[in-house]
């Protein structure tokens, strides 16, 4: 498409969005052109007029993934939470760590995911540089709920407060009753819960007393 002033650009991103509305022929037009425009906020913007109008496909959406610009890619990876048949694996190992974070409670949203994507989700949940990566990717596991992620998330339970928050509540779906058999040692998540409850942080305290409450737990 040929350059536009500024002004001109804003027009044309609220034709955009307005054009995901509609359904005449023109306007579909218009959102297919402005996905390959020069300006991310444009092809930004796009995507979600796409998707309202019910153009975008797997493909086109996957391809946005790879898009230059990180803001871009972060909206497609939103979108592909609602796409179960898109790989979430270039968005878990891409270089931008918002990125990242959106791919990771993405792939929370997925009902089924293969062993690629949970195996990444561990991996981010325990050495992630980046805090927001650890926290998304600890949540993550926590909805899809795999016995093979409660390692990473207990790790998570130690780490720094915003994390340990998040994790916490992740544990809903490992909660059992009773102790375990296996030689009378307590559960581990029980363990976790009872630790976060004592917690010096008060976010992540409540967050703990408010899975106990969810979970008809007493809180001790």
């Amino acid at each position: 498409m040929p350059t536009e002033p500024d002004q001109d650009r804003s027009v044309l991103r609220q034709q955009i969005i307005i054009a995901g509305y509609r359904t005449a022929p023109d306007d579909h037009t218009r959102i297919l052109a402005a996905l390959g425009h020069d300006d991310a906020a444009i092809r930004e913007v796009a995507l979600g007029a796409a998707e309202r109008a019910g153009l975008l496909d797997d493909h086109t959406l996957a391809a946005a993934m790879t898009d230059p610009v990180p803001s871009v890619r972060r909206r497609a990876v939103e979108l592909a939470a609602r796409r179960r048949g898109v790989d979430l694996i270039p968005a878990l190992n891409d270089p931008d760590p918002s990125v990242v974070e959106v791919a990771a409670w993405a792939a929370g949203e997925h009902e089924d995911i293969d062993d690629r994507v949970l195996e990444r989700l561990i991996d981010l949940a325990t050495d992630a540089d980046d805090q927001l990566v650890r926290e998304s990717a600890a949540a993550a596991l926590g909805a899809i709920g795999d016995e093979r992620g409660l390692p990473a998330i207990l790790q998570a339970c130690r780490d720094r407060p915003a994390v340990r928050r998040r994790a916490v509540l992740a544990l809903a779906p490992f909660i059992a009753d009773g102790e375990r058999s296996d030689g009378g040692e307590p559960d581990p998540v029980d363990a976790a819960i009872e630790r976060a409850l004592g917690d010096r942080d008060w976010q992540v305290r409540q967050a703990a007393e408010d899975l106990c409450r969810a979970m008809g737990r007493a809180i001790r």
